[in-house]
């Protein structure tokens, strides 16, 4: 049976892979500064991640959420640890689009409207509501338009007051900072206001750090850096480093009772292991602070390069702009320097996330890759 073809693909088949560095069938080193859509959060093949998962699996890898599980307990007491919501309580899904759909599903329980508020080039998910939210017509089915959801500009609060004052919304879901979307993020006085209206008006305030938090923007979760507390946080990607895990951050004002979420597989014991070792080597290793030390160390390198127009984003969630499409030079950067980057809907963008472990020799190589594609292309 073939696969279903509905990927486009580098021919590069990758069998193993550590650290910041994977390695192909013909053990060609490539250097990784996309880590999967910004998966790999402490870094491939993490000594403490395989020691966490095999103790695991060794004892007991699955069972219902209809028996104890101390892990998800110990994950909830680190996780509200190391992200400052210490009033907050946690729901274990299996991904990111999961994640924003119970999001919007406990929103809507909670005030009893339906319709939602996203914003341009925003991307949740590719599951019912999660891609109703999201701005890309082109993979929305018709089976998913029949969701309320009205699409505003980003920083335009004026537009979102206007659409709250009619009534009926039930939550305004946003990225910390866009990822397919382009890097494109909020200003700290539209975050600001954005959560004054949301308060004011009962209106759900849901925060997507699916791909921002964890620490990639140089705190744990990108909205940190203005000073906002939302409602609900959805979070996955980083949150397992390669293993399959998401959940949410639920405000207390959200009364919790018997069968109003659910899941088979979410919070499983080897999820939770996966998740937990994350988190401790996160707070270990100081790999927030390594972001930020990082993220000047590149900015300085990146600003060396004159075909780079802008810097988009934060800490190691960032986007190089040109005034070209990017395809050639990601092939150049893949098959001529082994560099693995992403692209994003804006096509003049290369996206940047490694694993928040690089070193500066890392990002000098990097450099030193960009610098030979872009020759390679012969730009006029």
């Amino acid at each position: 049976m073939s696969l279903f073809n509905v990927y486009p693909v580098y021919n590069i088949t990758p069998t193993k892979a550590y650290g910041t560095k994977v390695w192909d069938e013909n053990n060609q080193e490539y250097l990784d500064f996309y880590g999967g859509h910004g998966v790999i959060s402490i870094g491939h093949s993490h000594p403490k991640y395989i020691a966490a998962i095999t103790n695991q699996v060794e004892k007991i890898g699955f069972y219902s959420n209809s028996i104890l599980n101390p892990i998800q307990e110990s994950l909830g007491k680190k996780l509200t640890q190391i992200s400052g919501y210490d009033d907050y309580t946690l729901f274990l899904c299996n991904s990111g689009a999961e994640a924003n759909e119970n999001a919007l599903k406990l929103a809507s329980f909670h005030n009893g409207k339906s319709k939602v508020i996203a914003f341009a080039k925003a991307f949740h998910g590719r599951t019912s509501a999660a891609v109703a939210v999201t701005d890309n017509p082109s993979i929305v089915a018709p089976i998913n338009s029949n969701h309320d959801v009205v699409f505003l500009p980003l920083n335009d609060i004026s537009a979102v007051e206007n659409e709250i004052t009619k009534g009926g919304i039930c939550a305004v879901i946003i990225e910390g900072i866009q990822g397919i979307g382009g890097l494109d993020e909020g200003t700290t006085e539209f975050f600001l206001s954005l959560q004054k209206l949301c308060h004011t008006n009962n209106v759900i305030l849901i925060l997507d750090e699916i791909q921002s938090g964890y620490g990639r923007s140089g705190k744990f979760f990108a909205h940190q850096h203005h000073n906002i507390q939302p409602d609900i946080i959805s979070i996955a990607k980083g949150m397992g480093n390669g293993f399959p895990i998401g959940g949410i951050l639920i405000s207390p004002k959200f009364k919790a009772s018997h069968g109003l979420l659910g899941t088979t597989f979410g919070g499983n014991h080897l999820a939770c292991a996966a998740a937990l070792s994350v988190l401790e080597t996160i707070e270990n290793e100081n790999l927030i602070a390594n972001v930020n030390q990082q993220n000047e160390y590149f900015i300085h390198q990146m600003k060396e390069i004159p075909q780079i127009k802008k810097i988009k984003g934060k800490g190691l969630m960032l986007g190089l702009e040109f005034d070209f499409e990017v395809n050639s030079l990601r092939e150049n950067l893949i098959y001529k320097e082994f560099i693995f980057t992403g692209s994003a809907s804006q096509k003049n963008l290369l996206r940047i996330l490694p694993p928040l472990s690089i070193t500066k020799e890392d990002i000098y190589f990097f450099a030193k890759g960009l610098k030979n594609a872009l020759a390679t292309l012969k730009l006029n």
